[in-house]
């Protein structure tokens, strides 16, 4: 039975340890926060234990969980890799670029799974694509999200927007090109409200857009292809994929059809995959453990984290170049 531990029993950490004791195949040896606080908050709910030397539960273990800040993302993953231990570590996968490269390069020395935790690559609204074939040529992303004082230690680029990021590498088959970005801090010290656009080689574009400071939620991701709009609805669940058909006759209630300007006639054809429903968080630990004890590829590499950082960064450098340029 894989032996299981986690570094931080904040409010993720908590979650964390919630799905893990839903995990049969794994034994949850215990956890490491010095906050004393959150410390006595998880014992009080779960009765896992607490560990006061990080040694001794990195020994004790085959495989971690790291929900620490992000800070101190770099140094808990290190030494586990380090004792050859497997790594799942939350988004984003460092705290600096530098850190991050230095973690693809020590997990391939160390030869174990490193999974990094982009959460909505198993949002089930995403999932409901399927097989479905993807080749967006433009994209539009918004997170929306109310102010929460938790989490304005970085930038909403890598609070929020690193969600998207992470997505559209994955569905973009190709290198950017060029970014451009801008952003202003309203209410912490870092950028609150963002936006940027990123050009693809292949001539695909994306424009996201990230706030912290929304009076509503929104997380929605659209994508405009050849003959196809695809529609993700990430917070409500719910997922739309309308297609023009050259010819043939409506099949079913949501298709319809439409005449052309040259009198040509086609069919718009709506489906609205069904969204299987699951809990996110589980799958990807479970899917991390599958992959530990069946030595199968992890769907989030520690190079997508790095990508996704690298990324990430270079917004946050267009965005600094954009206020200086224009004295905000």
């Amino acid at each position: 039975m894989l032996k299981i531990g986690i570094f931080g029993a904040g409010h993720l950490g908590k979650i964390h340890m919630q799905q893990w004791l839903e995990i049969k195949e794994i034994e949850l040896v215990g956890f490491y926060d010095p906050d004393d606080t959150n410390a006595a908050s998880a014992i009080a709910q779960y009765q896992v234990p607490r560990f006061t030397d990080v040694e001794q539960l990195i020994e004790a273990i085959d495989a971690v969980d790291i929900v620490s800040t992000t800070t101190a993302h770099f140094e808990i993953a290190k030494r586990c890799l380090l004792n050859g231990k497997h790594v799942f570590i939350e988004k984003p996968l460092a705290h600096t670029i530098e850190e991050a490269r230095e973690l693809v390069k020590l997990v391939r020395e160390a030869n174990v799974k490193c999974q990094v935790g982009h959460v909505e690559r198993y949002n089930p609204a995403f999932l409901a694509l399927g097989e479905q074939s993807l080749q967006p040529m433009f994209i539009e992303a918004h997170r929306l999200a109310q102010f929460n004082p938790r989490g304005t230690d970085v930038s909403v680029i890598l609070d929020l927007m690193i969600h998207e990021i992470d997505i559209v590498l994955h569905l973009v088959k190709s290198p950017v090109r060029r970014i451009s970005a801008s952003g202003v801090a309203v209410l912490s010290e870092t950028a609150d409200i963002a936006n940027a656009r990123i050009e693809f080689d292949n001539g695909c574009v994306a424009n996201l857009t990230s706030s912290r400071i929304s009076l509503k939620k929104m997380r929605k991701l659209r994508l405009f292809q050849r003959d196809a709009y695809i529609g993700v609805d990430f917070l409500d669940k719910k997922t739309e994929i309308i297609r023009m058909k050259e010819s043939g006759v409506p099949n079913g209630m949501l298709d319809f059809p439409i005449e052309m300007g040259n009198g040509e006639k086609r069919i718009i054809s709506v489906q609205m995959p069904e969204v299987a429903p699951s809990n996110a968080i589980r799958m990807e630990l479970a899917e991390f453990v599958d992959a530990v004890v069946n030595d199968k590829p992890v769907r989030v590499s520690v190079y997508d984290g790095f990508q996704a950082m690298d990324v990430a960064h270079q917004i946050l450098k267009k965005m600094s170049m954009h206020n200086e340029l224009h004295n905000v």
